[in-house]
Formats: C-alpha cells, sequence, structure tokens
C-alpha cells in the first residue's frame, strides 16, 4: 500500500472531527457567551490544523490541489452528517443527503481523467 495516498485522507478526517467539533459542538451549549465561545472553538481548532497542514503538505505529493479541496469537502460533510444525528440529535432530510449525494457526484468529476 502506498500510504502517501491514504494518509492525507487519514489525516484530514481527523482534523475535521475537530474542525466540526470547533465549528458546530457550542450548538449544546446556546447559553454560553461569545467571549468564551470564540476562544474555546480556536483552542479546539489548533488541533485541526495540526492535522490539516500535514494532511495537505503530504497529499500534493501525490494530489492536485483542486483533488486535495474536493477530497476536504466531501470528508467534511461526511464528518458533518455523523456529528449531526449523533451529536445535536439532527437526522438529515432526503433533500440534505441527496445534496450531499451531488457533491460527492461531483468528486467523481474532480479525480476522473478525461
Amino acid at each position: 500500500m502506498n500510504w502517501s495516498f491514504v494518509t492525507p485522507i487519514m489525516l484530514l478526517c481527523i482534523s475535521n472531527v475537530f474542525m466540526t467539533f470547533a465549528w458546530y459542538g457550542q450548538f449544546k451549549y446556546p447559553a454560553t457567551s461569545l467571549w468564551l465561545l470564540v476562544p474555546i472553538s480556536w483552542g479546539i481548532a489548533f488541533f485541526e490544523y495540526c492535522f490539516a497542514v500535514p494532511a495537505n503538505h503530504i497529499g500534493h505529493t501525490v494530489y492536485s490541489a483542486a483533488q486535495l479541496k474536493t477530497m476536504q469537502e466531501v470528508i467534511t460533510l461526511t464528518v458533518f452528517a455523523v456529528f449531526s444525528v449523533l451529536y445535536l440529535d439532527e437526522p438529515l432530510k432526503w433533500n440534505q443527503i441527496l445534496s450531499f449525494g451531488f457533491i460527492v457526484l461531483a468528486a467523481y468529476f474532480a479525480f476522473e481523467k478525461f
């Protein structure tokens, strides 16, 4: 197995878990003041960067920038969908799932060599 293809995907998955919590985890705490939420989110986002930067640095040796960005968006939506259902208790509706599917279809075209 060529780890240079797999490592960026694994690192992007981990980074997205941190970023999803940094951006959306605060929805569980609606009464918390913004002055507290912002630095906490920045602290969580720091760990996202610790995984995203190496993912893109390593990934750019085997993927184009457009492919990395497309991969990032698909991973982001996948992590967010799981997060939304399991952490926020907000089930996805059929139209949201369909829209995510279209983005995955777009990713296919980003990776297809014509």
